[in-house]
């Protein structure tokens, strides 16, 4: 087992199930794959419609996965582009992870966010869209500068907290993370480009209308 392994991770709250694990890739092959992602992918910038305006989105963003992995958010309909290799690995190794952890979790899709900086950010939400079921498992891998990650409680029953997110770690929001809790990735003065990838399981044959 390599140095800096984390089989178990940090629980950082017990209902609902937030944990945080370091050290998924390793080095140097989690910076090789960020450098990776960076180069080849072919990363967009979509607009969303909001009070009757459109709005390009304040970071560039890719979704990727199987081709009946069909997903609605923010009122755009995406569809998959094929898994790339480099996150087809990243893929397998939070497989990895969740299995030595005792965790069981199958996933079809991934979305990808680049940030070039703190400025670019992604605003308070769920991952709670109808293709993802009830009660969805999210792995959020974070590549690149680190930055805090935001929640708060949907009925305001404690106070909001920060989970910061290091180079080649894994987030995993459990069960009744996304009914109870909104996260969001707010701006900050902090240098340094990062990309999240949050695999998910979107059902296949989910309506997106």
């Amino acid at each position: 087992m390599r140095p800096g392994y984390d089989p178990q991770g940090e629980p950082l709250l017990d209902s609902p199930a937030l944990t945080l694990f370091n050290g998924l890739l390793g080095e140097p092959t989690a910076t090789r794959l960020l450098t990776q992602l960076d180069q080849a992918l072919a990363w967009q910038r979509p607009t969303l419609r909001l009070y009757g305006r459109e709005h390009p989105i304040p970071r560039r963003q890719l979704w990727m996965g199987d081709p009946d992995a069909r997903y609605r958010y923010s009122g755009r309909d995406f569809l998959p582009e094929p898994w790339h290799p480099a996150v087809s690995t990243i893929r397998a190794a939070v497989n990895r992870r969740l299995a030595d952890a005792g965790l069981s979790a199958r996933f079809n899709s991934v979305l990808l966010n680049r940030y070039a900086d703190g400025e670019e950010r992604m605003g308070w939400h769920s991952d709670d869209e109808p293709e993802l079921g009830p009660d969805p498992l999210i792995a959020a891998v974070s590549l690149g500068a680190e930055r805090p990650l935001r929640f708060r409680w949907k009925d305001r029953s404690a106070e909001a907290f920060n989970v910061w997110l290091p180079h080649d770690s894994l987030l995993v929001m459990g069960a009744g993370v996304q009914d109870r809790l909104q996260h969001a990735l707010q701006p900050r003065r902090l240098p340094g480009m990062r990309i999240s990838l949050t695999f998910r399981l979107v059902n296949p044959g989910s309506p997106v209308a």
